[in-house]
């Protein structure tokens, strides 16, 4: 990474707003207030513009917009396009082929670069497809550029266009709002029409067929309602009516128009279920919707894993789908999350080496036990660390032995097998010092630890009690209570 590169707790002084996200095929970007710009996910095409190709894994500032006065900021799959008002121009960069970034070629960009074609062009808003981009000016022209196979670009040809040009189409027609799909595109006028044009194999032009549109064709709505508001997702469109109706049409494989159904719809179709919701903001993806109501409610519909089975530990989660993907969450610090870590996990993630989807197909690790040994069973010595000077009663039937055991875990060793030695016990027991209990460190079984092992850092996972009842006299764990005719392993 470059030396003045930014984290996002990087950056100083008062805390910053954000007052805008977009996200990408695999990449996302936030403005803040102070016009501070970041980006973080996938780089690999030049779309995060710090200058290489790395991936970011948490929001990183763009150094290359400081002071450009940013107002807005739109990702397309693989590309981003930001505009400055006070400089009056479109900045591009990312993905270039079809000339989609507008610099007349098809190059990758890795920093932020100004669309020449563009230049001095008050714009009110930029949308961007997969592959092509538009420009709505303050005037109500649109400008588009890029990928135009299907005629997304709205021009009357199937010519990509590297350059932006103007939309003649619209001469004449103000043009409040554009949004861009993966290979169509939609537009609302000042006056509430709704248009569509590009790719419409789905019916997602919303024109009562599955024809391409090469220019901008004004879509029937019901009752002449007029639009307020238009998105796009990869195949379908979403519009908001100036009543709040909402209304899809579409692709719908997967459920993602929200009419309670898979099929297609080839012209606009009110979603029933939020008809009583003044709905704010829209946003469509590849499978799915997400619908924003004015009191904060957010919606969403389409694309989802369907769950067949799931299991329940004691503090993690196991799930199958029906695609036959394992995925779990929750408590990891064991690797029982299977993820070749021991992390926790605050949302489910797939288990690569059990799962179809998984990175390289299952590969299950083979057991390290050699059938000729004869060896079916390792003792609680083997396995924990003997605490002398306690004196404990014999669990019925002598199936215990009369001692605790300790279980210690170095840490700083994660790929190490765990670490057992004797520990001298001197005094009550509380519950394993973790990150919640670092304040009964002074003289709680940790401290113990820590001392009986020469200072070295330890922490305490489990123990072992034999026909006893251990009461806590010191640390914050409360009691821990066995039964009298029971022996088990304690474990937090």
């Amino acid at each position: 990474m470059a030396e003045e590169e930014m984290s996002l707790s990087g950056v100083s002084g008062a805390f910053r707003q954000v007052l805008f996200i977009s996200a990408g095929a695999s990449h996302s970007v936030a403005l803040l207030s102070g016009n501070i710009i970041c980006s973080w996910g996938r780089g690999e095409d030049g779309q995060l513009g710090h200058g290489d190709a790395e991936d970011r894994l948490s929001p990183t500032g763009l150094s290359a917009l400081d002071g450009h006065d940013i107002i807005s900021i739109t990702c397309g799959a693989d590309h981003t396009i930001a505009y400055s008002l006070s400089n009056a121009e479109v900045y591009s960069w990312g993905w270039g082929d079809f000339g989609r970034l507008g610099h007349g070629n098809s190059s990758d960009l890795f920093t932020p670069q100004p669309i020449k074609a563009l230049h001095g062009l008050r714009i009110k808003q930029i949308a961007c497809g997969d592959s092509h981009c538009l420009a709505v000016t303050m005037e109500g022209e649109v400008q588009s550029w890029g990928r135009n196979q299907n005629g997304q670009l709205g021009l009357g040809t199937t010519e990509d266009s590297p350059v932006p040009q103007k939309i003649k189409a619209f001469q004449g027609i103000s043009i409040k709002m554009v949004a861009a799909g993966a290979e169509h595109t939609a537009a609302i006028s000042k006056e509430g029409a709704l248009y569509g044009w590009g790719w419409g194999r789905y019916g997602n032009l919303g024109l009562g067929d599955r024809n391409d549109r090469l220019v901008p064709e004004k879509v029937s709505t019901l009752n002449e309602e007029k639009m307020n508001m238009v998105a796009c997702g990869w195949r379908h469109t979403i519009s908001v009516s100036v009543i709040g109706g909402l209304y899809t049409y579409g692709w719908s494989k997967y459920g993602q128009l929200g009419h309670g159904d898979f099929e297609d719809h080839l012209v606009p179709y009110k979603v029933e279920a939020l008809a009583d919701s003044s709905i704010k903001q829209i946003s469509g993806g590849w499978r799915h919707t997400m619908a924003l109501t004015s009191d904060g409610q957010l919606y969403g519909w389409g694309w989802n894993k369907k769950v067949v089975q799931v299991s329940c530990g004691w503090r993690h989660t196991l799930a199958i789908t029906e695609e036959q993907n394992i995925f779990s969450w929750g408590r990891g610090t064991n690797g029982q999350l299977g993820h070749g870590e021991s992390m926790d996990r605050n949302f489910p993630k797939i288990i690569e080496a059990l799962s179809v989807e998984g990175s390289s197909g299952q590969q299950i690790e083979s057991s390290k036990l050699d059938p000729l040994s004869g060896k079916s069973w390792v003792s609680p010595a083997e396995r924990y660390a003997v605490v002398p000077g306690e004196s404990v009663s014999l669990v019925e039937g002598g199936l215990a032995p009369p001692e605790k055991f300790l279980k210690c875990h170095l840490l700083g060793s994660r790929s190490s097998p765990p670490t057992t030695e004797g520990i001298v016990f001197g005094g009550g027991l509380c519950f394993p010092c973790s990150a919640k209990s670092q304040r009964a460190m002074s003289g709680c079984l940790e401290g113990l630890v820590h001392r009986a092992l020469g200072g070295r850092v330890a922490h305490v996972t489990s123990w072992w009690v034999a026909g006893q009842t251990v009461h806590s006299e010191k640390g914050n764990g409360g009691d821990v209570d066995v039964p009298q005719n029971d022996a088990k392993r304690m474990r937090m």
